[in-house]
């Protein structure tokens, strides 16, 4: 009985094997046509084939190994492949990656490369412009939480804006870096698809882009976070992004992504989060960061959803030099700003 069990147990974990090297291949298989689609085809016939073969000998010869044998031998090839898979800042990157951010700081003087400050036209078009801008950190004094999302159940964009004075904002927003042409799909983040990016932006660039072009819905908390973790957080941010300018990395839908990155490096400034599913079921972050006691004090989560819709406000600032402090207007937090 028991070389049975083990027989079963270890030829559906390679059959299941066999089907995860199927997506591999079909995601990140960079061969010309027809070379692709052969491979493709030889690797699901075998796939088919060694299911059959093991179904058939399980029944007419008791526990024959070549089949658990011939999947192993695949499967080690394949993993050979994917390992060998290296991420890259040298491909033909969409206009809207095509940098990624860098900073040093002097003394108080924080000095960011490349923040992209894009007039969207629609979504795929825009005024390309990229900018070094300089920030005094003694101003910074807000940090807020944008949460944008489209629609699918479970999944949101969140980025991480620090406010200066009330006048002066930055962006940080962890993307997937495409290729010029190349749709997102957050099936092909697990495959190694994609390079990762931490971009900055003007607010009237990332925000704008979501809620006034790809009519996305976005939300925009504020942080309770003293000054010096301010400082702290949007440093690391800043030594984020250099490391990933010198070593590039893969982005993945579940451990390297827009909420789990932002959640390593708050943890690693000192914040005491607990690991919580929220960090991957990303609409639900704001749940998360409430529950922490993160979101601003002395409202109710729905309050805080509700009055955190800038949608209908941003489109009345589309072109207003003022657009974040307009999209601010009634956001518990910023009643200052009213």
């Amino acid at each position: 009985m028991a070389p049975a069990i083990v027989w079963i147990a270890l030829f559906t974990l390679l059959t299941l094997g066999m089907l995860w090297g199927f997506a591999a291949l079909w995601f990140r298989l960079a061969l010309p046509s027809p070379w692709r689609q052969f491979t493709l085809g030889l690797w699901g016939l075998l796939t088919l084939g060694l299911v059959v073969l093991g179904l058939e000998v399980s029944v007419t010869a008791g526990r024959d190994w070549s089949a658990p044998i011939g999947q192993m031998l695949l499967l080690v090839v394949l993993m050979t492949w994917w390992f060998r898979l290296r991420p890259s800042h040298d491909r033909p990157w969409a206009d809207d990656v095509v940098h990624m951010a860098t900073g040093e700081v002097e003394g108080n003087r924080l000095t960011l490369h490349h923040v992209r400050n894009f007039d969207w036209r629609t979504r795929d078009e825009a005024k390309v412009c990229w900018e070094r801008r300089h920030y005094d950190l003694d101003r910074l004094d807000s940090v807020d939480m944008i949460v944008s999302s489209w629609g699918r159940p479970g999944i949101a964009h969140v980025m991480v804006s620090f406010g200066f004075g009330g006048d002066e904002f930055v962006v940080f927003s962890v993307e997937v870096r495409r290729q010029r042409g190349e749709r997102f799909s957050e099936i092909g983040g697990f495959f190694r698809q994609y390079e990762l990016a931490i971009v900055a932006s003007d607010e009237r660039d990332a925000v704008r882009l979501r809620s006034n072009v790809r009519g996305e819905q976005v939300r925009l908390f504020r942080i309770t976070m003293p000054r010096h973790a301010m400082r702290s957080l949007i440093l690391a941010y800043v030594d984020e992004a250099n490391r990933l300018r010198e070593s590039p990395r893969f982005y993945n839908t579940i451990f390297a992504n827009c909420s789990t990155l932002v959640f390593a490096m708050a943890r690693r400034i000192g914040a005491g989060l607990p690991l919580d599913y929220r960090m991957l079921v990303t609409d639900r972050l704001p749940d998360y960061a409430f529950a922490m006691g993160g979101l601003w004090r002395g409202h109710s989560l729905n309050e805080l959803v509700d009055r955190g819709n800038i949608v209908e406000r941003a489109h009345q600032a589309h072109d207003d030099p003022a657009f974040s402090r307009r999209i601010r207007h009634a956001v518990p937090g910023w009643e200052a700003l009213s």
